[in-house]
Order: structure tokens, then C-alpha cells, then sequence
């Protein structure tokens, strides 16, 4: 099984840092401390620039759960088509040679899902197969790379695609004055991804490979849950909309668990931290990746393509890892059968790891 390509799609809104929590900072303006406390806690996300799917004041003139999830759907609509012919034509192929579709949101809700939608807009075969995923957050990238690896296990002369969309901008309340909305307010951006898996048998799994045509091996997956931490991320749904759990003691999981599930993964493998050529991790927020590398002892750098990304556009959920997955096919490819590893972690608590081969 290969990782033939990564796709992405970014919204029209791009903003500084400043600019955003400038406008965030008016809409809460008459609630003493919140503006001060939103604009040091903005200042400390690692995020320089953000992509939205709709202009700052669009966002402050959404109301009530049923208009902001009704710009979700267009939004991902929208972005998801986009990434979805970006990996596809990176690809070489057509949307008549996927077999399977994989989707995944924490952003917003639609039924019929955003990829029988796509099924509709784009052309895909009328026996395609479809799994839309809701509810793993950060994770989900990594782990909807893991399912379709499952799917083209199972298929092995057919082609399956993921697609993450995450409209975060879309879930930020301002009636919530938590620490925990104020932070997620100035680190989470809009963006889209996706990606093609290719089963061994089929024709581009079998084209030789090489750093200036990477299709990384899926050797072998990883899912850990960290039993009794279900209370550390996630949503509390109601009338508004979505309001973020984003507990503080996460990072202290990250540093106390990371090591025994990536060196018990490892050793699942026969391989050892020393054999890791690259680690493509989801970049969760500058607190969590400094977690990552000091649970792994990471040297210098390492995580270089996930604190870009973070900077560049912010942590977008479920795609971000996917968009550090794409850096690493176009920029940053592993020399020929050395290792990496991709890793993302998010509600339940859990972790999701693949061990990739170039």
C-alpha cells in the first residue's frame, strides 16, 4: 500500500495573526479582561498567518447553530472539491478510478455527507464505497490514512482517497469566555486535504519509486487509546453551535505517553527510534509539538514541516497532518528505504501512528 499523493485547498481569507485577534478582541470588547487575555494568549499559539473560509465580518453576523453548519456545508463543499482534484491530478488519475471514499470533519455536520456530495459534483463511479467519519478531531488525518490503508489491504487493485475539511473558524463562540475558547480562537485556521492511497497490484503502486517521484510504503499502523481521558478534548454541542474542550493537561499526557506507544509500535516492527528517518506529526499547538519532542528526544529541528505549518496556517484539526504529509512528498522525501513515521493525537485521548518506507 502506498501514499501516491496530498492534495490541499486553503481559503481566499488570509490573514495576519494580529488582524484576527484584533477582530475577535472588538466582539468582546465590553467583557473586562477578555480582550487583554485574548490578545497574550493569541500571541503565544505559534501562528502567524490563518486562512478563513469567509471574511471576519461574515464570521461576526453567523448566529445559531443552523446558519454557521449551513456555511460549513458550502465552505466544505467548496474546499473539499478543490484538494480532491489537486491529489487526484498530482496523481494522474480521475475520480472514475476511486473505489473507496473516505471523509472526515469535526467541524460541521451534513446528510447526505460532504463526499456523496462530491460523488455527485465530481463524477465518482456510482459503486464507489463511502465511509464518512465524524468525532476524531486532531487525530483523524493520521487515522483516515490508517482506514483507507485498511481498505487497499483488503482491495488490493484498487485506488482509495481520504478528505479532511476542517472550517474551525466556524465553531469559534464568542459568548464563550473559557480559556479554552479564547486559546482555540488564535490557534485554529480553515483548510482542506487530501489523499490517495493506492493498492500494491495497482499500476502506481508498483512504479518504481524514487526521491524525485515519492509513493511512500505503508508498512504497518498503530491505534492507542489512553484509557479514562475522554474529558480532555472535544465538543460540547448546543444551540450555538460547537463549544471546544481543550484541556491544559494534555501536553502532560503527550510528554508521559508518546515514548512507550511509538517505542512499543517500533519494536512491534523490529525497527528502533534510531531507524526514524523523519516524523511527520500533526501540528497540534507550540505546547503540544515541544511535548513531541521532548517524550521522543528529538534533536533540533525534527519537527521543522510541523512548526511551519502550525505557523503558516494554524492547526487545522484533521488536515493538518496531511498538509505536513504534503510538504514531505514535495520537499522533503526520504532517501530510498529509510523510515517515517506520521503521528497525531486528539479526543478520546488517542494516538494514531503509521510507519511509512520511501
Amino acid at each position: 500500500m502506498r501514499i501516491v499523493s496530498v492534495g490541499t485547498a486553503y481559503p481566499p481569507h488570509r490573514y495576519p495573526q494580529s488582524e484576527i485577534t484584533e477582530a475577535l478582541k472588538g466582539r468582546m470588547k465590553d467583557r473586562p479582561g477578555i480582550p487583554a487575555a485574548m490578545e497574550r494568549l493569541h500571541a503565544n499559539c505559534g501562528v502567524d498567518f490563518r486562512n478563513i473560509m469567509f471574511p471576519l465580518d461574515t464570521l461576526g453576523s453567523l448566529s445559531g447553530f443552523g446558519p454557521t453548519n449551513d456555511a460549513w456545508i458550502e465552505g466544505a463543499l467548496d474546499l473539499g472539491q478543490k484538494a480532491v482534484q489537486s491529489a487526484l491530478d498530482r496523481a494522474g488519475l480521475t475520480p472514475s478510478d476511486i473505489s473507496a471514499i473516505f471523509f472526515t470533519s469535526v467541524t460541521g455536520i451534513a446528510c447526505p455527507s460532504i463526499d456523496a456530495r462530491l460523488v455527485n459534483l465530481m463524477g465518482f463511479p456510482a459503486t464507489v464505497k463511502r465511509t464518512p467519519i465524524f468525532g476524531l478531531g486532531c487525530v483523524a488525518g493520521a487515522a483516515g490514512i490508517s482506514r483507507a490503508t485498511d481498505y487497499v489491504r483488503a482491495y488490493p487493485k484498487q485506488y482509495a482517497l481520504l478528505l479532511a475539511v476542517e472550517l474551525c473558524s466556524l465553531t469559534w463562540q464568542d459568548q464563550d469566555q473559557s480559556m479554552a475558547n479564547l486559546v482555540a480562537s488564535g490557534l485554529f485556521g480553515d483548510g482542506a486535504a487530501a489523499v490517495v492511497l493506492a493498492g500494491e497490484e495497482t499500476a502506481l503502486a508498483q512504479k518504481p519509486t524514487s526521491v524525485q517521484d515519492p509513493c511512500p510504503r505503508v508498512v504497518s499502523t498503530r491505534s492507542t487509546m489512553y484509557p479514562d481521558t475522554e474529558h480532555l478534548m472535544g465538543w460540547k454541542i448546543n444551540e450555538t453551535g460547537f463549544n471546544i474542550v481543550l484541556s491544559a493537561e494534555v501536553p502532560d499526557l503527550v510528554t508521559n505517553e508518546l515514548r512507550g506507544t511509538v517505542e512499543g509500535f517500533l519494536d512491534d516492527n523490529d525497527l528502533t527510534m534510531g531507524q526514524i528517518c523523519s516524523f511527520i506529526f500533526h501540528s497540534g499547538g507550540p505546547k503540544v509539538l515541544k511535548a513531541m519532542e521532548a517524550s521522543l528526544d528529538l534533536p533540533r529541528g525534527a519537527l521543522s514541516a510541523s512548526w511551519n505549518s502550525l505557523r503558516q496556517r494554524g492547526n487545522l484539526s484533521s488536515a493538518s497532518v496531511l498538509t505536513v504529509m504534503e510538504d514531505f512528498l514535495m520537499n522533503r522525501p526520504g532517501s530510498p528505504g529509510c523510515y517515517s513515521m506520521i503521528g497525531a493525537m486528539g479526543p478520546a485521548f488517542c494516538s494514531e501512528l503509521l510507519l511509512l518506507q520511501w
